[in-house]
């Protein structure tokens, strides 16, 4: 420990070389209880130059502590058993100068002041925490020597002779000044774990109120040293502060101090147990492992509960267990459109749960809803219980910060409260960080909702939209939560009613009701000459032969389902949600569906899905009509390469003749999506 000093008068005044009497400069010194905070902030702070001056602390500090509480111990009657350390070598003259200016610093709160600045001078090139130790090792010199002193035994004439200089029989150590130096040390403990945890280098975008809590150190430094300095006065009997008075003012610095280093505290165990968990999501076992590390804390921490509706699962997160999970994430605010949606989700998987689709049975994936609320006060408790009381799926109720809350947003993409939807498999693993934009585009028809789902309808019906563009371009102004009618064909008297039925549908009260946009599209009404190019296209899209792959498969059968309603004497309707083509439709089964919608749009409500309800009617008129709207069958798509199942032969074998059903009679969507 290395200190530079420069001349000083017994005071702590520097001499003045210009004559200038120290009565005149004392006059002129300000009053630290009439300063506010950042005044002495800004005094303090201009002395502080960096941190790179190093010294031994714990050792110091073990010294220190040993020297007040030995000394506490000694007053007290007790026994007291203090380490030595004998090969510390603290810079003895350094320390010993710090002591003599504050004692000799004269009894008024503009001298302690002064005292005070000179030593943060002095110590400019030490970090805050080694400026407290430093001048509580140099007021240790006198107070440490005060009390050895003052328990000597009679029977030790060097003692007794040294007691006698010091004249100790006269001086008493105010108890005041005992429990003082013992709270100095409490604070200094303080400063210390901030200095800790700042060297951790943690983030203080994470850790902000390390950041708050620096505002503080300054002060509580400044207030730190001025209070030895007062008791050092006071304890060679030259002054008598009132040393309440700084007491008081450090006392109001470190409680703020404290308060950051609590949330200090918290922070950091939440950044600490974010690692750890982020640790073991490498190792996650199963969809329930994973949900533990979302929601369940440490210890005795609340347990976190699941409802279904207003039931809790008794089994807790084991409900999931081999299950797909659809973890639904969002705030309470500005989620009515997704608490439909899934809805919707939720009825098509009770609906024949045990289909199977694209090699995933609909009765293995679970909708759970996890909130995240910052503040959960009682409006909060209020709304998230009204907004469970609309959701048939499965709701966690934790009402404080998710343990989990750091992977949720890193490994989940959970953003600036933007809702999300993941989805999680059995074992544990994210099949897709945020299925929600291709839930809101295809729906149910996404299933199992991974990119790849959401990517193959874009593919399967890209096409269909390239070529309405290049009919007519007003088509790119589809929107993606907006349901629009396409139709056509040559019976004018029935695109006239279709129409007139459509655009009542648009102002029904009950489309008003629930919030849904729709819009009509009659395919050549403003330039018939394209209505060729429209067929045209289609038409080049259809193969005779085995197609690539199952998104080629599904193209082929929208081609011909097309190419088939085109052959209808009335016309043909196409419903689509965005660009997520629902629906194909014949004229007369269509026009009733629309013209009936007083009969169904209670459906609309129950369903939770425009579409889904619409479907429903229209197939039911469907199959009232199916006799008046089948489809011709081009003789080129029957399979004419069989071969002889004898095995002695193994020849292709001739068609001779073909047997044709109405394709609606067995089938009612074989023209329909």
């Amino acid at each position: 420990m290395s200190i530079a000093l420069s001349s000083v008068a017994p005071n702590g005044a520097k001499i003045q070389q210009n004559g200038t009497s120290q009565q005149q400069q004392k006059t002129q010194l300000p009053n630290p209880f009439e300063l506010e905070d950042y005044h002495i902030l800004n005094k303090v702070y201009l002395t502080h130059v960096n941190d790179d001056e190093k010294y031994d602390k714990d050792v110091l500090f073990n010294l220190v502590s040993n020297i007040i509480s030995g000394s506490s111990a000694q007053t007290s009657g007790t026994n007291h058993v203090v380490n030595t350390q004998v090969s510390f070598k603290p810079n003895f003259p350094a320390l010993k100068r710090i002591s003599c200016q504050m004692i000799t610093t004269r009894g008024k709160a503009e001298c302690a002041h002064q005292t005070t600045m000179w030593i943060l001078q002095h110590l400019r090139g030490f970090s805050w925490d080694a400026k407290a130790l430093i001048t509580l090792a140099a007021f240790c010199l006198e107070y440490g020597e005060f009390m050895h002193l003052y328990r000597i035994q009679s029977s030790d004439t060097l003692g007794n002779s040294l007691k006698q200089l010091n004249q100790v029989q006269f001086r008493k150590v105010p108890s005041d000044i005992t429990e003082i130096v013992k709270f100095l040390l409490q604070v200094f403990q303080h400063i210390i774990q901030w200095a800790t945890w700042s060297a951790m280098g943690y983030d203080l975008e994470e850790v902000h109120s390390l950041s708050d809590a620096m505002q503080e150190i300054p002060l509580v430094v400044y207030w730190t040293v001025a209070t030895i300095v007062a008791c050092s006065t006071n304890l060679v009997g030259i002054s008598e502060h009132v040393l309440s008075d700084y007491i008081k003012r450090l006392s109001g610095v470190v409680m703020r101090l404290k308060d950051h280093l609590e949330n200090s505290k918290v922070q950091i165990e939440r950044i600490d147990d974010y690692y750890r968990r982020l640790k073991e999501s490498e190792n996650i076992k199963g969809v329930v492992g994973f949900l533990r590390l979302l929601i369940q804390g440490n210890g005795s921490d609340q347990i976190p509960q699941i409802y279904k509706g207003n039931i809790q699962v008794r089994t807790g997160l084991e409900v999931f267990k081999q299950n797909y999970v659809l973890l639904f994430i969002s705030g309470l605010d500005s989620i009515g459109d997704e608490i439909l949606l899934l809805n919707s989700i939720y009825n098509r998987l009770q609906d024949n749960p045990q289909e199977v689709i694209k090699g995933f049975k609909k009765e293995d994936f679970k909708i759970l809803w996890i909130p995240i609320v910052d503040m959960w006060d009682e409006v909060a408790k209020n709304q998230f219980r009204n907004l469970k009381e609309s959701m048939k799926w499965y709701v966690l109720e934790y009402f404080s910060q998710l343990p989990g809350l750091g992977i949720i947003k890193n490994r989940l993409n959970y953003i600036d409260n933007k809702p999300i939807v993941s989805v999680i498999n059995p074992q544990g693993e994210i099949m897709n960080e945020d299925a929600m934009e291709i839930i809101f585009q295809w729906g149910f028809d996404a299933f199992p909702f991974r990119k790849i789902d959401g990517d193959d309808l874009f593919k399967k019906w890209a096409w269909f939209w390239n070529l309405m563009k290049k009919v007519d371009i007003n088509i790119e102004d589809v929107k993606r939560d907006s349901y629009i009618f396409i139709y056509g064909g040559n019976d004018p008297k029935w695109i006239q009613d279709f129409t007139r039925a459509i655009g009542n549908i648009q102002k029904n009260q009950t489309i008003k009701n629930v919030d849904i946009n729709i819009d009509y599209y009659q395919l050549g009404k403003h330039n018939p000459a394209k209505i060729p190019y429209f067929w045209i296209g289609i038409d080049g899209r259809k193969q005779n032969k085995i197609c690539h792959d199952r998104v080629d498969c599904e193209i082929q059968e929208a081609v011909k389902s097309l190419l088939c309603l085109k052959q209808d004497p009335l016309g043909w309707v196409l419903l689509s949600k965005g660009y997520h083509v629902t629906l194909l439709g014949h004229g007369e089964p269509m026009y009733q569906t629309v013209a009936d919608f007083e009969k169904w749009k209670d459906n609309v409500v129950e369903k939770e899905s425009f579409d889904i309800a619409f479907k429903e009617y229209y197939n039911t008129k469907l199959k009232e009509m199916s006799s008046s709207v089948s489809c011709a069958v081009n003789s080129s798509d029957v399979l004419a390469t069989i071969t002889c199942p004898n095995p002695t032969c193994g020849r292709v074998m001739e068609v001779t003749s073909v047997n044709y059903k109405c394709c609606h009679r067995d089938d009612q969507n074989s023209c329909c999506i």
